[in-house]
């Protein structure tokens, strides 16, 4: 009979490395999952820390009112683009572009497809960005939640904002560590896949809008001597796209109520497009989207301006940069920043080179 000591003796010793293993690898050590836009229990999270979805109603029955300036909004939208027209627009181009958003089946086909003929031409490449994770950024609420990370967002250049400016704000305002990427987000895009979910598509664009909403305030209140009054204004705007369907949201804060709180974000859709319906319709809602983008872009430039002329008119007595992140450029001049944001006045004045651009 074989001697069962050295085996037993080494099978004793795999079960003791074994035990190591497993107690080296408990749950204790182990990151406990996020919750994300697919979760269901995201948007009651998000309600509960007060970033409220479109049609929200308080438990009391009431709406949290529309942005103030929603109608100013809805002027912007309904603008025409002479890009858009029957003359530059034909029937024959609709219907190319019906069939790419019909046969696309992934949302990369949709994003690099179909995404670029609705947005038109685009020549400022370094103020969009997509699919990044914004781990930069503070957490919205108690740090159970992924980084916002959506198709699409369109933001500053990094050079346009006074360097102190980014280093007191970089946790609201900058999304990644990748700093060559825009800052200062406020226009977004939600993309789903004819097999993905319209429903994960809206939770997206509510806590993407919400990210953009307190961005875009920390900016707009930087050294505010005012205090901090709430506007009911909305400078963010949200898309979501699916299945030919875009839907346009605004984001903007309230002061709340709920003990505790001091704020809470509110989505509301504004408008909603069959695309794939007619030529009208696609006229209309790509006018839209493309429209929505320049006025974000509007809103972000005179909120960058204004803080960079504080910290000029501060002088010496500016904060000095909290990291070395990043070694910026000087910034622009601040005439030239007006200067430039006037001729983004003219919604109508496109550039076009031909084809789906503009």
């Amino acid at each position: 009979m074989e001697n069962p000591g050295p085996k037993s003796s080494l099978g004793r010793r795999k079960r003791d490395q074994v035990a190591v293993s497993e107690r080296a690898t408990t749950p204790e050590t182990v990151p406990s999952k996020r919750t994300g836009p697919h979760d269901r229990a995201f948007q009651q999270h998000l309600i509960n820390n007060g970033v409220y979805p479109d049609c929200y109603e308080y438990p009391d029955g009431k709406s949290p009112p529309q942005p103030d300036n929603l109608s100013d909004i809805l002027d912007v939208l309904t603008r025409r683009r002479p890009s858009l027209s029957q003359s530059r627009f034909p029937d024959s181009e609709f219907r190319q572009i019906k069939r790419a958003m019909t046969q696309a089946s992934k949302e990369w086909q949709l994003t690099s497809n179909v995404i670029p003929i609705i947005g038109g031409g685009f020549n400022n490449t370094r103020s969009v960005a997509g699919q990044v994770p914004f781990t930069n950024l503070d957490h919205l609420t108690d740090g159970s939640l992924v980084a916002g990370n959506p198709d699409q967002y369109y933001g500053a250049r990094t050079e346009q904002l006074d360097q102190r400016v980014w280093a007191e704000l970089s946790g609201h305002i900058v999304p990644s560590t990748q700093h060559d990427l825009p800052i200062v987000p406020n226009f977004f895009l939600a993309v789903k896949g004819p097999d993905g979910s319209p429903v994960v598509a809206e939770r997206q664009a509510c806590y993407d809008g919400a990210l953009g909403a307190r961005g875009m305030r920390s900016l707009q209140t930087y050294r505010n001597d005012t205090g901090h009054d709430f506007d009911n204004k909305a400078y963010t705007i949200t898309c979501a796209y699916h299945s030919g369907q875009l839907k346009i949201y605004t984001s903007h804060i309230l002061p709340s109520a709920s003990p505790g709180r001091s704020h809470e974000y509110i989505t509301t859709q504004i408008k909603a497009y069959a695309l794939t319906s007619d030529i009208e319709t696609f006229r209309a809602g790509a006018a839209a989207y493309r429209n929505a983008r320049d006025w974000a872009k509007l809103q972000r430039d005179e909120a960058i301006a204004k803080a960079n002329e504080k910290v000029a008119l501060d002088g010496s007595d500016a904060s000095p940069p909290r990291s070395k992140k990043l070694k910026l450029e000087s910034p622009r001049n601040l005439d030239a920043a007006a200067a430039a944001a006037q001729e983004d006045l003219a919604y109508g004045h496109e550039s076009c080179r031909g084809g789906w651009d503009a």
